[in-house]
């Protein structure tokens, strides 16, 4: 029941939202630029003053402020006729705190005496470092005032050098832990919602800090002033540029350039339908495994993020170790591609191996699924088994792919009725815009891939990084709608996939447990969006052998980690644990890449060696291809 208590923290919650962000489809950020040009004329000194000079610079600074900012609004004009969608607007990103704040028991007495207490305990314990208030004796080592909260994001001595911007960020840190603690103890919540609030307070808290506001970053101001206001001026534009393409920026733009610096392991299209390419890779041995390898990598993403450089390159390594690679590049949805389900893309798979197999003549392949092509390829494994072909597929790996959704992470989150039938609007030409898929996984990392570039890009003004895999995250695609909505209401929200016989696909029931080809399942320690303790699930559901390995770091480090790079470590347990917790207890870990400890497991499946010439070589004589690898679905938005 909505309280006045919690209607007066509503909507102070709004005011001091709308005051701070504006609104970036609307009039409040003219407004903002209007306090902002007026607030640089009050302090303009007097004529003649010895600050006259850097007064007339900062005037110039708000001036061209103003320009750009309706330069941007004229340019807009006409483009943009429907509303935001929820990730893009802040107002409605301000409905959202306030529906988190009705959740929680602000309204009760002994709840604000405790915040009462705590904050102003917390207020006179800084101050006192500082020599004020009533605890002005405080002892100060080394002159370095000793706060008693500490956070990463307030690291700079700047957020201690002044006791204004020290009380702030130490009461922002305060209450911070106090509304995760009220999310955390709330009870008569069903788990699922009671995750979402806890995810939902977490956001916005993350978004709330101190850190992400020009007015109250004492690092952003002390860069303002250094740069004579220039890096407000190239902080606002960095914030015009992300707005005018709906995305955020992680990287330089420009520094990668597929098939140039990025995605350049040597190979040929040999296959093309409307919904993927078929790249086969140039050999760089004399002879090769028998048995080729064909990836499929996540429509969600890009297919290379397994070839990002020389160096990373899961692909390059693999040819270097005599294995033939085959890599599906899928293409990015458009509106011809409305009507597409996840059959289709089981299908398309089942005709990918078909295709590997007919072109270099082999009885069988190898394959790959990341992610969401795993759970693909478990389907696809389970149709071939009830068709009777399985022994068209020699083994299956699995790069953190779920199967059994019930404890699927993070991303449950945002799979419920509401939200599907909110996606359903988002996607009036029958695909989803991949910049809302986007958006949606830097929120589960905000403070990572979204605050900490707000507040380098846009308050401090700062140049983007040359980084590939932050350029890889931003490379963008769009998913059929239909797929998308299908997927998560029948994967995520009702795990029908580990029910047999439950759904179906190219025309037979999916039954994980007929699953008797060799499974290798590789799970990041850390990952946030298919935890170890969904991917091991896949264990439960097959027919025949398997190996688990877990591996260091989380959903991308933990599988692109070249043994060139010498980092993380990888567990294997040699027994046969029923539990990840019997799994880690009786693992042995080694250090670095887990790459070397695969390519023996697919060795030891048939190490037979032909050798790489004829159409082991894609594009010599007599091969029809397509084009070079990358290729150019890869290069569509």
């Amino acid at each position: 029941m909505a309280t006045d208590a919690t209607d007066s923290m509503a909507e102070l919650f709004r005011s001091q939202a709308q005051k701070v962000m504006g609104n970036a489809m609307g009039k409040s950020m003219e407004d903002a630029m209007g306090q902002i040009t007026g607030l640089f004329g009050q302090l303009v000194p007097a004529e003649g003053s010895p600050e006259a000079e850097s007064a007339v610079q900062w005037a110039q600074i708000a001036s061209r402020m103003h320009t750009i900012w309706t330069e941007y609004q004229v340019e807009q004009l006409g483009k943009a006729k429907d509303s935001p969608p929820h990730y893009a607007d802040p107002i409605k990103w301000i409905a959202t705190g306030e529906g988190v704040l009705r959740q929680l028991p602000l309204a009760s007495p002994e709840v604000q005496q405790r915040l009462w207490n705590g904050v102003s305990a917390l207020i006179n314990a800084v101050l006192g470092q500082y020599g004020l208030g009533p605890n002005a004796g405080a002892k100060v080592q080394d002159g370095e005032p000793q706060l008693p909260l500490r956070d990463r994001r307030f690291a700079d001595p700047e957020w201690r050098r002044q006791p204004f911007f020290a009380v702030l960020h130490q009461v922002y840190l305060l209450l911070s832990a106090e509304l995760l603690g009220m999310a955390e103890a709330a009870e008569g919540l069903e788990p699922a919602r009671k995750a979402q609030l806890l995810f939902a307070t977490r956001a916005m808290v993350d978004a709330l800090s101190p850190a992400n506001f020009p007015l109250t970053n004492p690092v952003a101001l002390e860069a303002a002033n250094r740069s004579k206001g220039e890096s407000l001026v190239r902080g606002f534009e960095n914030m015009l540029d992300d707005m005018r393409k709906g995305q955020l920026t992680h990287t330089r733009p420009g520094a990668f350039v597929l098939g140039e610096n990025i995605a350049v392991t040597p190979g040929k299209v040999v296959f093309e339908t409307p919904l993927y390419q078929l790249i086969q890779y140039t050999p760089t041995t004399d002879k090769v495994l028998k048995t080729p390898l064909l990836i499929f990598p996540p429509w969600i993403n890009r297919f290379y993020i397994l070839d990002l450089n020389a160096k990373k390159s899961f692909v390059r390594w693999a040819v270097e170790q005599g294995i033939t690679v085959f890599m599906v590049s899928w293409k990015s949805a458009d509106a011809s591609m409305a009507d597409l389900v996840w059959d289709d893309y089981i299908a398309a798979q089942a005709e990918a191996i078909d295709v590997v197999r007919e072109r270099l003549g082999v009885p069988s392949v190898h394959t790959i699924g990341y992610c969401v092509a795993g759970t693909t390829l478990a389907a696809t494994l389970a149709v071939l088994a009830r068709k009777g072909e399985a022994e068209k597929v020699a083994s299956a790996t699995f790069f953190t792919a779920q199967v059994d959704f019930e404890d699927a992470g993070d991303l449950k989150n945002f799979v419920d009725d509401q939200q599907i039938e909110t996606l359903g609007k988002l996607s009036p030409e029958g695909y989803l815009d991949g910049r809302y898929l986007a958006a949606t996984f830097n929120i589960l990392r905000g403070n990572d891939l979204i605050w900490s570039y707000v507040e380098k890009n846009y308050l401090k003004g700062e140049d983007y990084s040359a980084f590939d895999l932050l350029h890889w995250n931003g490379d963008v695609t769009n998913l059929p709608a239909r797929w998308h909505r299908d997927y998560l209401r029948d994967l995520y929200r009702d795990n029908r996939l580990v029910v047999a016989d439950s759904m179906q696909a190219c025309g037979v029931p999916i039954d994980l447990h007929r699953i008797a080809t060799p499974i290798f399942i590789q799970a990041g320690r850390e990952d946030h969006i298919a935890p170890p303790e969904s991917v091991w699930k896949l264990t439960h559901y097959l027919a025949g052998p398997w190996t688990f390995l877990l591996a260091g770091s989380g959903h991308i480090a933990g599988v692109v980690n070249p043994p060139s790079s010498n980092k993380y470590q990888y567990w294997v347990n040699e027994g046969r644990p029923d539990t990840l917790q019997e799994f880690v207890e009786g693992a042995k870990e080694h250090p670095g890449s887990w790459w070397p400890h695969w390519a023996q497991w697919l060795r030891d499946l048939g190490g037979d060696e032909v050798p790489a010439r004829g159409k082991r070589r894609p594009g010599g004589r007599g091969d029809k291809v397509i084009e070079d690898a990358p290729g150019r679905y890869v290069t569509m938005r």
